[in-house]
């Protein structure tokens, strides 16, 4: 018997890492599914629990939030305590917070709960990311890598069509009781099959760089969300914004004189770090600002309904399910940097031909653009998780996960806030220059019109029939897409010589040491 078992070792080892490839794949499924489902729960959820629009707000807010503020801290906490300790805690937070939000009798439980779920997220995903280095070496890492991008990006792109079929046939909170058993599963299959992997340098968590950090970008979110209605030249936008400064400060202070950082601020000097940041923002203005964007067009501006809203989305999501996989492929023959740029100046060019399509047009129409956009952008994000681990040293894979994570979540947000303001200013414009439409009523209209509210907007100018709205809109909605080509254009262009420098050699090794903990 026991000749025997040299000889099955391989398979189990295969097994064990393809069973820890399902868990981390399942928890990337579940956080993108997490931001956009109940994006599109909360009509049904202010039918149900009748919040203000503010208290509705921070439904996506409070995740967002938390998920962006935790990421770097869960980082240094599971290369100091243990990837698979972390990851397990944080599944169990998550699918926890989730089963609670599928009961919760009133909003303000809603909004903070949803914080927690961020939380369950953050610890999760940076966690899982750097299991997953050790797990796989060479092109075997780069293919795993690659899958979790599909996955990540298969729940951000079809999430509000999951959650449409559920919201209509078993009301929004199958949104939470489905991501519950999804973290379930991924927890159940980390338990079993992860190995305990950390940092043997690590010597503690940067509790000052991380508060600092936390309340800097807690402050510039809330400072955003508060804006549109009180002003941008308030006393408070301008308190928290200016608090936001001032912590950012504090933090460049904190981590440039502390002896293990949270963030090494000198990695910035390497280009090729710097170019993975910048990849991971990219994204959000090529394609994660259309998963909001395109079902308030196609829904409250061309009159679909949400299930031909939602099947027009696949047009945009599904290259997400081949091109990044084939993409990690790609990698061991190409170089990466062409493979990126490549990619996003082809989303570029699908926002420019969405461009042209204006309100009206059949759907077929827009398919084409929305293809091009969904293969663009597939490119890279098949090899961005693996990218940002690739710039450092394996045993710090932990924090380079959540710093590359930190800045596509934060980027994420704040791609949102800003093509929404710059969606307004433009819809404003537009009706400004529409004739029998006066500068405040403009004002006034032009927030509702850019949210895709058109019947709402047609009250407020009665003088104006719902063609002449439907084509301010479009003219507006026309100028965005030529910003957002612009700065997808700039950020290629960027990344292909960021890129181009070598990476510094990384330490590859099989196995780590144990972690303190464990010894």
């Amino acid at each position: 018997m026991d000749t025997n078992l040299p000889a099955h070792a391989p398979d189990q080892a295969t097994a064990r890492h393809m069973l820890v490839l399902a868990a981390v794949c399942l928890a990337a499924l579940c956080m993108p599914l997490s931001f956009t489902g109940p994006a599109i729960a909360i009509p049904a959820i202010a039918a149900d629990l009748h919040g203000t629009p503010l208290a509705l707000a921070w439904i996506t807010n409070a995740f967002m939030l938390s998920f962006g503020g935790c990421l770097m801290v869960a980082g240094a906490l599971a290369d100091r305590y243990g990837r698979k300790r972390v990851f397990l805690l944080g599944m169990g937070v998550f699918s926890a917070a989730a089963l609670a939000l599928s009961a919760a009798p009133g909003i303000l439980w809603l909004d903070v709960l949803r914080a927690v779920q961020g939380l369950g997220c953050a610890m999760a995903l940076s966690s899982g990311l750097a299991a997953l280095a050790q797990e796989f070496d060479g092109p075997a890492r780069a293919r795993a890598f690659s899958l979790i991008g599909t996955a990540f990006g298969v729940g951000l792109a079809f999430g509000p069509f999951l959650a449409g079929t559920l919201i209509t046939h078993t009301g929004w909170r199958a949104i939470f009781i489905a991501t519950a058993a999804a973290g379930l599963a991924a927890l159940l299959a980390a338990a079993r099959a992860m190995r305990e992997s950390c940092d043997p340098q690590a010597q503690g968590v940067d509790w000052p760089g991380a508060l600092t950090f936390t309340g800097a970008l807690s402050l510039f979110t809330y400072g955003l969300l508060q804006a549109p209605d009180s002003g941008w030249a308030s006393a408070a936008s301008l308190g928290l914004l200016g608090g936001a400064a001032l912590l950012l400060a504090a933090f460049i202070r904190v981590e440039r004189r502390a002896a293990r950082p949270m963030l090494d601020l000198t990695l910035f000097r390497l280009p090729a770090f710097a170019g993975v940041q910048l990849l991971a923002a990219a994204p959000a203005f090529s394609f994660v600002v259309l998963l909001v964007l395109l079902p308030a067009r196609f829904i409250g501006i061309e009159g679909y309904s949400a299930f031909d809203a939602g099947r027009m989305m696949i047009a945009l999501s599904a290259p997400m399910l081949v091109l990044p996989i084939l993409a990690g492929m790609a990698a061991q023959r190409l170089a990466a940097a062409h493979i990126c740029a490549s990619g996003l100046l082809l989303a570029a060019g699908g926002l420019l031909w969405l461009s042209t399509c204006a309100p009206g047009q059949s759907p077929a129409s827009l398919l084409g653009p929305l293809l091009l956009i969904g293969c663009g952008i597939s490119l890279p994000w098949g090899l961005m998780d693996g990218l940002a681990i690739s710039v450092v040293p394996v045993e710090r894979a932990g924090m380079a996960a959540g710093i590359f994570n930190t800045t596509r979540v934060a980027g994420e947000g704040l791609a949102l806030a800003i093509v929404s303001a710059l969606l307004g200013t433009f819809t404003v414009a537009a009706l400004g220059g529409t004739a029998g439409i006066g500068a405040q009523q403009a004002a006034h209209a032009g927030p509702f019109l850019a949210l895709g509210e058109l019947r709402h907007a047609a009250s407020l100018l009665p003088q104006v029939g719902a063609t002449e709205l439907a084509q301010a809109y479009g003219t507006a909605f026309r100028h965005l897409l030529y910003v957002l080509a612009s700065i997808t254009t700039a950020s290629a262009l960027l990344i292909l010589a960021f890129l181009h420098h070598p990476a510094p050699a990384a330490t590859d090794t099989a196995a780590l040491p144990a972690c303190k903990a464990q010894q």
